[in-house]
């Protein structure tokens, strides 16, 4: 057995030296560059699941490869960049029924059950921990909406222990302004602060910190019914270390859901550490259409881009969807159709930044990727790209269609210190035909504007 290690040690060895130093491995090397040797070195790992002795000897070398074409963050910490949970509240949004204060958990539960269209219930500042699912007892209307809030961001904690925070099965609902935490000791018990489902249209949920989920927001359908027309609008979606779970990891989970639109959140550090180790930021599927995502900033993993697993950053069809939870046909025809993602920044991901599976129609302008493995598109999928700033890509699949135009290199116009840190010190005034009104600040676009998120040309 001892020689049999040896043999398979210096066999990995042998391996590597070949790849590095020999002129045929240097042309394997060479030829699968970017999203190439991730791609191939991401294969040979799962190939050798599976395979003890062969794990023992490659996996190594495997690993040490990837950190040679892996571009590690900054060790610092990472800006907000003016994304997520805002440190004030927003502008009310209108209510004209009853204020009601709760103080405690059985009083909230309470309130939830019992709030009728027009009402706010507003969370004195304080620490609230629940271990049973919050249930909602009527929905609000277009004019009158049922609000559930705490005055300023920061004082109203709520600690959950179970699988679902807060169920929304009603409309009109809208949530702002809470810090909730995922507290189970297991990660598989922790899987949604939100889960909006069937008739609760019209949800909105707005300058939250959600953290140490593994599905913080999740959206889908309930008997034929889909709650569209949503809002996910600074918030800040993170967690505090991998999650151990075989279940999804997505910070913003739809399946089937129309015309939602995502602006402004944070999204971060969404690494899965069992199952398949695939996770995302963002990802809108399951035959849905219309969803707009905009000016959000993604990064994948603040730290260590090589740690085990792949991390996608925003994703139209995400890894595709079970016929039964479709809204069309079965997703068929597919996954996605009419989306927008504009004005984004995608950050530190050890694959694509932007993703496409089985996505029409898909509209991506004026987005930076840092870091990235660029914009991927596979299952037949088509899509405009168009004033991107991108590293890689766009790589296609299975007979999918992107259409490149005035897309702009990053290094061109910033450099690779500067970007990986987030900031923003353009080399060149490089402009290209605006796609979109305003920029990733909100501010509005000229004619002609920078490419990539931001518009440098002030």
């Amino acid at each position: 057995m001892k020689y049999t290690l040896v043999g398979l040690l210096m066999l990995g060895l042998g391996v590597g030296i070949w790849l590095f130093s020999s002129e045929r491995g240097q042309h394997l090397v060479q030829t699968a560059t970017g999203h190439g040797q991730r791609d191939l070195v991401r294969h040979a790992l799962r190939r050798l699941q599976g395979h003890p002795s062969l794990e023992l000897a490659a996996v190594p070398v495997l690993h040490w490869w990837q950190r040679q074409i892996e571009r590690d963050p900054p060790a610092e910490s990472l800006p907000a960049l003016g994304k997520g949970q805002q440190p004030q509240a927003l502008p009310p949004i209108h209510a004209t029924g009853e204020h009601r204060l709760v103080v405690s958990e059985i009083a909230l539960a309470q309130a939830l059950r019992e709030a009728q269209a027009g009402a706010t219930i507003e969370i004195a500042p304080g620490r609230y921990a629940f271990d049973t699912t919050l249930r909602l007892g009527h929905g609000g209307t277009a004019r009158e909406p049922i609000t559930l809030r705490a005055q300023q961001p920061g004082t109203a904690w709520l600690a959950f222990k179970q699988v679902e925070g807060v169920l929304v099965d009603k409309p009109h609902w809208v949530f702002e302004n809470l810090q909730i935490e995922g507290t189970c000791a297991r990660d598989d018990d922790c899987e949604h602060a939100f889960h909006v489902v069937g008739d609760a249209h019209h949800t909105v949920i707005r300058n939250n910190a959600l953290r140490n989920f593994n599905a913080a927001v999740k959206v889908n359908g309930h008997q034929g019914v889909w709650p569209d027309h949503g809002l996910l609008a600074h918030n800040t979606l993170v967690n505090d270390r991998p999650r151990v779970t075989a279940n999804p990891v997505v910070m913003f989970d739809l399946v089937g859901a129309d015309a939602w639109v995502i602006e402004d959140n944070l999204v971060g550090n969404f690494v899965k550490q069992a199952g398949n180790g695939v996770s995302y930021g963002l990802f809108v599927k399951g035959g849905s259409e219309g969803a707009r995502i905009e000016r959000n900033l993604v990064v994948c993993t603040p730290r260590d881009i090589s740690q085990p697993g792949v991390r996608v950053g925003i994703s139209f069809g995400g890894g595709r969807t079970g016929a039964a939870a479709c809204r069309r046909d079965g997703c068929r025809e597919h996954e996605h159709r009419l989306g927008l993602a504009a004005n984004n920044i995608v950050a530190h991901c050890n694959d694509s930044g932007l993703d496409l599976n089985h996505a029409l129609d898909i509209n991506l302008v004026h987005n930076t990727l840092i870091n990235t493995g660029g914009i991927s598109a596979r299952d037949g999928s088509s899509a405009r790209s168009a004033a991107n700033l991108i590293e890689n890509g766009p790589y296609l699949r299975d007979a999918s269609n992107v259409q490149s135009e005035h897309d702009v290199p990053l290094a061109a116009v910033l450099a690779t210190v500067d970007a990986d840190r987030l900031r923003w010190r353009p080399t060149s005034s490089t402009a290209v035909p605006s796609q979109v009104a305003t920029d990733f600040k909100g501010r509005q676009r000229p004619a002609a504007s920078s490419p990539g998120a931001i518009d440098f040309r002030d």
